[in-house]
């Protein structure tokens, strides 16, 4: 089955699968290991500050198999593309949305050509990376409930608008959240037309299209500064109930 086919027909099923698994789910506890280009700052996309519950999303069908063996806040490996630094601030919403410590995260995501590491070889994802495990990673938030990636930006594929997974476990390893970070639309289109992005192009699908991302962005949108001379930063709030 191709991939776009795979996200068409099991989207919404996956969604409602993954709110259940969020409830039971469950991980070891591990601690953290510690050529067009613009030269001006752009800052776009707004962050969740309301603390309001970010909504629950599908893990997709590349989730990491073993997100504790890579426990690393430098997430390259050996991928190309424009510098984006990811902070990610987990925000408890039973405790007014205090910074959660110690909770795990995991994110991965996709590199400039819309691949991922850890499958392939197949309809899905013809170019097999299955040996492989770049832009995956796993940190522990410090006592203000941060956790700092140093990534590329992410390329897209199709039906797709660019995204980051996230998985959210408390420090027992008891799963809170799985969900996605949404990317300003402004800021990808600067970003595909140059350097390793430029072949791909750009994306075929926006937020409001998207099938993950088409009942609302509100909570999801990161906000990403930068420029893509310098790399960009990303900043987002989750705000699970711990």
């Amino acid at each position: 089955m191709k991939r776009i086919d795979f996200l068409k027909r099991a989207g919404l099923g996956l969604v409602t699968a993954q709110i259940v698994a969020c409830k039971t789910d469950s991980v070891d506890p591990t601690s953290s290991s510690s050529s067009s280009s613009s030269s001006s700052t752009t800052t776009s996309g707004s962050t969740n500050t309301s603390c309001t519950s970010t909504p629950s999303e599908t893990e997709g069908p590349f989730p990491t198999k073993t997100p504790s063996s890579l426990v690393q806040s430098n997430i390259t490996s050996d991928r190309t593309g424009t510098k984006l630094t990811i902070k990610i601030n987990i925000q408890n919403k039973n405790a007014s949305c205090a910074g959660l410590a110690n909770a795990i995260v995991d994110i991965w995501h996709c590199d400039a050509a819309g691949n991922y590491s850890e499958y392939g070889g197949t309809g899905m994802q013809a170019t097999n990376y299955t040996t492989v495990h770049f832009l995956r990673g796993r940190q522990v938030t410090d006592s203000t409930g941060l956790v700092t990636f140093t990534s590329i930006y992410p390329g897209w594929y199709s039906s797709r608008a660019p995204h980051i997974h996230v998985h959210v476990y408390n420090s027992s390893g008891t799963s809170l959240l799985v969900t996605q970070i949404a990317f300003p639309e402004d800021i990808s289109k600067i970003v595909y037309a140059q350097g390793v992005y430029a072949s791909h192009g750009q994306a075929d699908t926006t937020n409001a299209k998207d099938n993950v991302f088409g009942d609302g962005v509100t909570y999801e949108m990161s906000t990403v500064t930068g420029n893509t001379t310098d790399g960009y930063v990303l900043t987002h709030n989750i705000v699970v109930s711990a």
